[in-house]
């Protein structure tokens, strides 16, 4: 794998990574049986959030009922008027057809009862039901299926437990992940075209750094919700890609939209688990913890509102009441009904004591999507050369303000798929020319403080639900960013000084995008989609109907 030049690698197995990996294998015409793709995962192949993802993918399946004129509005209203049109009807038309890849890689999706054709839900967003899904174990599905097919597949080599570090580019740039890099910028302005040669990657099972070369490298590690105290995402959500990509000199997007799930699980012994917006699509009613419904004084729409509603009404009511969660009614539905179409929820559930066909079930918002990240274009193309981002991690446009339930695993296959074509049409011109630099830590020990990581990554995550949560305000934005610019002091002089490990790693990405985080809510002075704020409290159309990007000090424009 060091001296290896792979055509492309792949930073991420869950749907978008696999569904680029297979896409791109199956493009190959090389006629050889070499391995030309490295696909890259931080921990086990199974461990990202598509595995966990319980409702489905939103697609135009029903065309009697539906149409993709429908889904495209649908999206657009629950963006809040900052989706880009041309993104949408991209990604939507391409809806069926990539739906039809996973039933042709041999993933299975529900059926109607006694019935030849496939169950479609309705989640929150939707004015239609358009979800296809595989019981409420969709991403389980997906993600079992399309691994499978990956492991078999010759062209296609798994690093398992590597940790991606820093981007390599171009010689005439700084390496930036080497403790010993430097910047040698040539004068000459073509050379100044920042181009991605490679990545560090950290083998976390040695704790050994080794910097792999190659022709394309494409991000797919996931959006960043780790740096909540409370979210629904599995650890490895650390923003691990959107954090490179930013010290490379990319470009992102919107990320002070980040999405709370409204219904994660509230018991002292369940992690993260979820309560898919499914059940709301099938009656599921919010109430208080004296059971009075509540969400018919926010929305018409009531249950079925965008997310960004729900939390919000959700997070006003518990701070209202002094409540810590509040309830999901489901025991409105047939236990065989209930059984059939949310076992994993049901077991989950029992496991913990809650029968939820008689019980109603407790529930808190929780961080669940960046809706934000690497700006990309419809190739999934970054401002660096030969350097793509596809799924949670990139920002295509396709969210706005508020992502639409299920529309983030389509966006994954669209994107997927169409990065694997695009650079299967410029790998005829592409060689690896780059002698890459080595890791270089000789300079550097091994540190008995890991206190300090620990510390600092407790508190990071903590200020950040508190001050940057689903309500901010200017004075909590300050008070989160005075925090996180002495954070980043205290974890850039230990990463200098010390040998880096995986925590260090995640804690030193999880800061970048927290300053992220907190420089775009500062920029935006209204409340739009999932960005809501006590001291602009309305949406404000004239000044603030555009994205908010973020420009890194060395961004360099590609003609």
């Amino acid at each position: 794998m060091k001296t290896e030049c792979f055509d492309v690698i792949i930073v991420g197995t869950g749907a978008a990574g696999l569904t680029m990996a297979l896409e791109f294998a199956g493009e190959f015409t090389h006629g050889d049986s070499h391995t030309k793709i490295a696909l890259i995962s931080k921990g086990s192949m199974n461990e990202g959030s598509t595995f966990y993802a319980q409702g489905g993918v939103a697609a135009v399946l029903d065309e009697i009922n539906d149409s993709h004129e429908a889904h495209i509005q649908d999206t657009i209203n629950a963006g809040a008027g900052l989706c880009h049109k041309e993104s949408v009807e991209f990604v939507i038309e391409n809806g069926k057809s990539a739906i039809q890849w996973l039933i042709d890689q041999g993933v299975k999706f529900s059926y109607e009862q006694h019935s030849d054709n496939y169950h479609l839900t309705r989640e929150g967003g939707h004015s239609q039901r358009r979800v296809i899904h595989a019981a409420d174990a969709t991403g389980k599905a997906i993600s079992n299926k399309l691994t499978q097919q990956v492991t078999q597949h010759p062209n296609i080599k798994v690093f398992e437990h590597h940790l991606a570090v820093d981007l390599i580019l171009s010689p005439h740039h700084q390496n930036i992940g080497s403790h010993s890099s430097t910047d040698n910028l040539s004068d000459n302005k073509a050379a100044k075209i920042k181009q991605c040669v490679g990545i560090y990657l950290l083998d976390t099972k040695i704790n050994q750094v080794i910097a792999v070369s190659s022709k394309f490298t494409v991000l797919a590690t996931g959006g960043a919700s780790k740096v909540y105290l409370y979210t629904s995402n599995p650890d490895s959500s650390t923003g691990d890609g959107i954090a490179m990509a930013w010290r490379a000199g990319c470009r992102v997007a919107n990320m002070e939209f980040n999405q709370f799930h409204p219904t994660c699980l509230y018991h002292p012994k369940a992690k993260s688990f979820l309560i898919t917006e499914a059940l709301r699509g099938e009656g599921a009613k919010l109430k208080l913890p004296d059971g009075t419904p509540f969400m018919h004084k926010f929305d018409a729409r009531e249950e079925l509102a965008p997310r960004d509603i729900v939390a919000q009404a959700i997070d006003y009511e518990m701070k209202r009441t002094g409540s810590d969660y509040v309830f999901l009614d489901i025991t409105h539905k047939s236990p065989e009904f209930i059984k059939g179409h949310f076992p994993t929820i049901y077991e989950k559930c029992l496991e913990f004591g809650i029968d939820i066909t008689k019980e109603f079930i407790p529930v808190v918002p929780a961080a669940h999507y960046t809706c934000g990240g690497i700006m990309t274009n419809l190739d999934g193309q970054t401002d660096i050369n030969n350097l793509y981002a596809i799924g949670e991690t990139a920002f295509t446009g396709l969210h706005g303000a508020n992502r639409m339930a299920s529309n983030s695993l389509l966006e994954c296959l669209v994107f997927g798929q169409a990065a694997a074509k695009k650079i299967t049409q410029k790998l005829p011109d592409c060689e690896c020319k780059a002698i890459l630099t080595p890791w270089d830590d000789s300079r550097v020990t091994g540190s008995e403080e890991g206190v300090v990581i620990s510390q600092n990554w407790d508190e990071l995550r903590r200020f950040m639900w508190n001050y940057v949560g689903i309500v901010r305000t200017n004075k909590r934005l300050l008070l989160a960013r005075q925090r996180i610019d002495l954070l980043k002091r205290e974890i850039d002089d230990y990463y200098r000084q010390y040998l880096i490990n995986s925590d260090l790693i995640e804690l030193r990405n999880l800061v970048t995008v927290a300053e992220l985080i907190v420089n775009s809510a500062m920029q935006r002075k209204e409340s739009r989609g999932l960005h809501y704020t006590l001291d602009y409290p309305y949406r404000d159309d004239k000044k603030f109907l555009k994205d908010t990007i973020l420009t890194p000090p060395d961004f360099i424009s590609n003609p």
